[in-house]
């Protein structure tokens, strides 16, 4: 951003002295742990150190397992900042920026599943997995009304979650589906997507308007300026495409 921003907006977004930025390793499309240093890495972290940067201060990775634990380490003052899919009922307490990348939502089944489209799963007897807290959780907690929602402690165990408790379907990341899919064998991804999320960073709503909006306008420069589109392809994810406007 161009100019450096003013020193209340610096109190609200980091009143320690630092950025304390929640990170979600539950979506590999946004974050994991480098291999060789163990380190976070990912475009979430990209955008919290260029955030820290304008903001003048140092950044803190709070890293988190799953999105419903990195909720609540934002809106119980454990984090400042995080990233988060953009849903009503975690809107309550955090104030979302527009969206800087979008994700599709997909369902996995048997081979021999006689499950073929999206329609057949909200279907009485069916068992459908999904990371407890996360976007998929919700959104389906809303959505299915006949199937059973199975929720698994964290979305990258759900595969295995739905393989041990031997239920009907899966669903999360397309990219993590695909491969679980392509390790586990004898297991399809459905054809079509069952949403589409909305990637976006939040702050709590106490720390006021001016703050809220600062993020919101760093996240609009940040997906404008090719920052986004640059940190996908340096860290080599397919499974999200940039937000454009309005989205």
């Amino acid at each position: 951003m161009n100019t450096s921003p003013d020193k209340t907006i610096v109190a609200a977004l980091a009143p320690t002295g630092k950025l304390r930025a929640s990170i979600n390793l539950g979506n590999p499309v946004l974050a994991s742990l480098d291999p060789t240093t163990g380190e976070p890495v990912g475009v979430s972290v990209d955008l919290a150190s260029e955030l820290a940067h304008e903001l003048g201060v140092p950044v803190e990775f709070v890293v988190a397992q799953s999105a419903s634990v990195s909720v609540t380490n934002v809106s119980r003052g454990k984090a400042d900042i995080g990233f988060f899919a953009v849903d009503p009922k975690r809107g309550e307490e955090i104030a979302f920026t527009d969206p800087y990348v979008l994700i599709e939502g997909f369902y996995l089944v048997r081979n021999d599943s006689p499950i073929k489209t999206n329609a057949q799963v909200d279907q009485p007897g069916n068992t459908v997995a999904v990371g407890k807290g996360s976007a998929y959780d919700l959104f389906l907690t809303r959505e299915l009304h006949r199937a059973t929602i199975v929720r698994i402690p964290t979305s990258p165990a759900v595969v295995q979650g739905f393989l041990d408790q031997n239920l009907s379907v899966a669903a999360g990341v397309k990219q993590q589906l695909q491969k679980d899919a392509s390790q586990t064998g004898g297991l399809r991804i459905l054809d079509e997507r069952f949403m589409v999320i909305r990637q976006a960073m939040g702050v709590p709503k106490s720390r006021g308007d001016a703050a809220a909006q600062y993020l919101a306008n760093f996240v609009k420069q940040m997906r404008a300026s090719s920052f986004v589109a640059d940190s996908l392809k340096r860290h080599h994810i397919d499974g999200a495409v940039v937000a454009g406007e309005g989205s």
